[in-house]
């Protein structure tokens, strides 16, 4: 091959993936790696489409290439960094991380991000850089914020309490001010999906019923950090069971279904939630399956793991009446803190404001409790702190709900080597732990507006 069609077969595998072709996008960038010339930007790319289609093994060799051509490249560095927290590699993360901020100091995400990787104590920490760089004036939103939210872990790992959300406050209040939000417009969403679909899907009593099929997948979703990522950890785990990853398949299949139907490109959110319940479902879970199918195995259970496809529970049902929905929960106070102190790259926008957060927690479990009512036998909570309580009890539970065998590899769920790329990625290296369980209550009284708000809608914290 001649050194351009590297480019060439980049391009299609960029192309590839776009449509959703996962398996085939990848196959075309190692192509494009076996005959590339040596030019870092190359390989970064190249890794950069392999951690994209969630092949971090791949990314990784492929960003090791980008390394060696230019091992004074911070942008290289820290791709290679995120890799390898994906993977669980933990210290070498944090080696590359302290390498980046060398190369280039006004990296603030990449301070960010070392600051995640590890608990830091009183006498390993970075808290003196991290305030003199919060002196000296950070000019961009960005990585104040950034900063910002560095500090308030660190605080909180060394028992600072006080500092922590004084930091964390600031922080979440300068990233809000960049998003242009209205959480009423979610809690009208809510509303109206609820209005949407009323009732039990007719076939949704006989056919969970019966046996489990090979292909059938199993949905894990639930708010971001309430412990979905824990939950497909411990199923993936599972000999018989392939974790596809955060899958945005179930929501593209329903949009360009809607399309399809009214011949419509751009929809309201309001029709497209009131077109969603007059669809072919059998259609609808072919076409999802075939998306899914690009990720997932070729055969076999495989899990999705998207956290707001709990907005579309009532559709899976009627779409894939065979498939297994695990809704995992935890404490309100616990749940709504635990989002407020973590910084999302994308999306979440109700999550830097304490009233947005309770708003949306109240509709969200208003719309939970109607798919449990409707979908019955098809769903099943799993509660975090009833996990860290009894983890063998609750995984029994949860392993016979998906029609699956015991394995005790489920157990030691942290030994599993697969990457994954969710703000929990170095939680689930570790063993089970209860430390998170009651953190809120250190913050309970800048909290208390918050914990009012929840009460008051009957939702309290024991």
């Amino acid at each position: 091959m001649e050194p351009h069609d590297s480019q060439r077969l980049l391009s299609r595998a960029q192309s590839l993936l776009a449509l959703g072709r996962r398996s085939d996008a990848c196959e075309a960038a190692a192509a494009a790696q076996l005959s590339a010339p040596p030019d870092p930007a190359l390989f970064d790319a190249i890794g950069s489409l392999f951690s994209r289609a969630n092949a971090q093994q791949r990314a990784l060799a492929a960003f090791e290439q980008a390394v060696a051509l230019a091992p004074r490249n911070p942008h290289f560095i820290f791709n290679r960094a995120t890799v390898l927290r994906f993977l669980g590699r933990l210290a070498d993360a944090e080696a590359d991380y302290d390498r980046v901020i060398a190369l280039k100091p006004g990296d603030y995400e990449a301070y960010k991000n070392r600051s995640d990787l590890r608990t830091q104590s009183v006498d390993a920490n970075h808290l003196d850089e991290l305030e003199a760089l919060l002196a000296k004036g950070i000019p961009e939103w960005r990585g104040h914020v950034q900063i910002r939210y560095a500090l308030a872990k660190e605080y909180e790992d060394i028992g600072d309490y006080a500092k922590s959300f004084h930091h964390l406050q600031a922080g979440a209040q300068k990233r809000r001010e960049q998003i242009r939000y209205d959480v009423a417009v979610d809690v009208a969403t809510v509303d109206a999906i609820i209005a949407s679909l009323p009732g039990t899907p007719s076939n949704a009593i006989d056919q969970h019923h019966g046996p489990v099929q090979v292909g059938n997948p199993i949905f894990i979703v639930g708010l971001p950090r309430s412990g979905t990522t824990l939950v497909e950890r411990i199923l993936g785990s599972h000999s018989a069971v392939f974790s596809a990853g955060e899958l945005p398949d179930f929501a593209l299949s329903i949009v360009d279904a809607v399309r399809a139907a009214t011949g419509k490109t751009q929809l309201s959110r309001g029709e497209l939630i009131a077109r969603s319940a007059e669809l072919d479902f059998a259609m609808l879970g072919r076409d999802y399956l075939k998306r899914a199918r690009g990720t997932a195995a070729a055969e076999g259970r495989f899990i999705d793991k998207m956290p707001l496809n709990y907005l579309y529970c009532g559709l899976i049902g009627r779409a894939l009446p065979s498939a297994k929905i695990v809704h995992v929960t935890r404490q309100p106070m616990a749940i709504c803190y635990a989002m407020y102190k973590t910084l999302f790259e994308d999306g979440y926008p109700f999550s830097y404001d304490l009233k947005e957060i309770g708003r949306y927690y109240i509709a969200y479990r208003r719309l939970m409790d109607h798919w449990h009512a409707t979908l019955q036998s098809s769903m099943y909570t799993v509660n975090y702190e009833s996990l860290v309580a009894d983890q063998r009890a609750e995984t029994l539970k949860l392993l016979e709900f998906c029609g699956l065998d015991w394995q005790d590899a489920c157990m030691d769920f942290h030994r599993n080597a697969s990457a994954t790329t969710t703000a929990s990625a170095v939680q689930v290296r570790q063993p089970l732990y209860d430390s998170s369980v009651d953190q809120w209550r250190h913050y309970a009284a800048p909290l208390a507006q918050l914990n009012d708000q929840l009460r008051a809608a009957g939702f309290t914290s024991s």
